[in-house]
């Protein structure tokens, strides 16, 4: 692994433990070069992920893109480091199960959207609004409105 702070290939595992609930494993690492200290995970993956964009074009899935739309999002709200990283990893295994090899930004939109409704309504509404890219104030009303007579009804998208 190479060392963040000097670049040298050769580092030292100190810590090994488990993280995101046994699907991830969390090690310490030390720089045998400069002495630095540094973290590193390491996850299953069980195939290689291609997001296909609104205009077609295609790219590798980033699960750090995807954290950091989420970490927007839910800036300041009462969600912990460990809830979004359970969402994050629920997410990625729906995506791995679906059999795809490419997949739309779309579906992922629609699984985070879910996923966020659940865990945090104002998180699910700030995603909404980049997301559905809401162009006019009456557009984020309109959706709040929608969202908040489903919730009285006891329905859910």
């Amino acid at each position: 692994m190479r060392c963040p702070y000097c670049g040298f290939a050769d580092s030292v595992v100190k810590d090994s433990r488990p993280a995101e609930e046994d699907t991830a494993v969390r090690r310490r690492r030390g720089c045998t070069n400069c002495g630095g200290r540094f973290t590193t995970f390491e996850r299953v993956q069980l195939r290689d992920l291609i997001v296909v964009k609104r205009d077609g074009r295609k790219a590798a899935f980033e699960r750090d893109k995807l954290r950091r739309s989420l970490k927007i999002a839910l800036q300041k709200r009462p969600v912990s480091e460990d809830q979004l990283d359970h969402m994050i990893s629920g997410i990625v295994r729906q995506l791995e199960n679906m059999g795809e090899s490419e997949i739309k930004t779309s579906d992922i939109g629609e699984m985070v959207m879910e996923s966020l409704s659940g865990l945090d309504p104002v998180g699910f509404i700030r995603y909404a609004s980049v997301y559905k890219d809401f162009k006019t104030p009456a557009d984020f009303a309109a959706f709040v409105a929608k969202q908040t007579a489903e919730e009285d009804g006891g329905e859910k998208e």
